[in-house]
């Protein structure tokens, strides 16, 4: 599935709306959440990109990289990857983010930030693992509560939209070894370990009440570790009990 698959801009109209019909397919969210073309436009000419990646002439995912100023220095903010539920567990989203990392070196950016949930370990293994990322700021029901994710026809229970900041040094030791293919170095042993929920999906549709107790003990056992100056480098992903490992600065 790899070889024919192709990186390349998004940049017509065309290819722009096509972003937010996969937004439709890939997310559970509302009309009014969708980034729609207005924005993928106005991000394109304020310096930002959209990057698509495409099976002949199918987009199957895409990574929108919206421009910022950090930490006093030009970076990206990672608003949206998405990847067509047929092409996941195939390498497209990984593929995705090392060409928004080339992309964003070729025009003098080396840092990009985007959030996660902390209760998904699938994705809190990509960030750390895979792409090197590191973690040192938690962000409290950061786009408000959601009600849909949690609702049956019995029970519903809000659920705050608690998020990780995932910080991407392009240029650090570790990144620039996994952007090539090589082992990062291993790590040590972890000053702490946050563990996480291994079927977050399951645990909200079977209790929703039970997922909620379980996402503040998450949330209170990130914000004592960075009261502490950790940071999350690393994650174990193990079937029974994933966690997130963190470091001394």
């Amino acid at each position: 599935m790899g070889d024919q698959i192709q990186i390349r801009e998004c940049a017509t109209l065309d290819e722009m709306t096509a972003c937010v019909d996969l937004q439709r397919e890939v997310f559970a969210l509302s009309e009014v959440e969708l980034s729609p073309v207005r924005h993928l436009i106005v991000t394109k000419n304020a310096g930002g990109f959209t990057l698509g990646a495409y099976d002949a002439s199918r987009l199957i995912g895409f990574v929108l990289s919206v421009p910022a100023v950090m930490r006093g220095e030009r970076a990206f903010y990672s608003h949206m990857t998405a990847v067509h539920p047929e092409y996941q567990s195939h390498g497209v989203g990984a593929r995705l983010k090392w060409a928004q990392r080339t992309r964003s070196l070729a025009e003098g950016v080396e840092y990009i930030k985007w959030t996660f949930e902390p209760i998904k370990a699938r994705n809190a293994y990509f960030n750390l693992e895979k792409l090197g990322a590191t973690v040192n700021e938690y962000a409290v029901n950061f786009y408000g509560t959601d009600y849909a994710t949690a609702a049956s026809a019995r029970n519903k229970v809000g659920l705050a939209s608690d998020r990780l900041f995932a910080e991407w040094h392009l240029r650090s030791g570790r990144v620039a070894a996994l952007a090539e293919g090589d082992l990062a170095e291993n790590l040590g042993a972890p000053a702490a370990e946050i563990a996480t929920v291994a079927d977050w999906q399951s645990m909200v549709e079977s209790d929703p009440k039970v997922a909620v107790v379980e996402q503040l003990r998450i949330r209170q056992d990130f914000q004592a570790a960075f009261e502490r100056k950790l940071v999350a480098r690393g994650f174990r992903r193990v079937s029974d009990k994933p966690s997130f490992l963190l470091f001394e600065r």
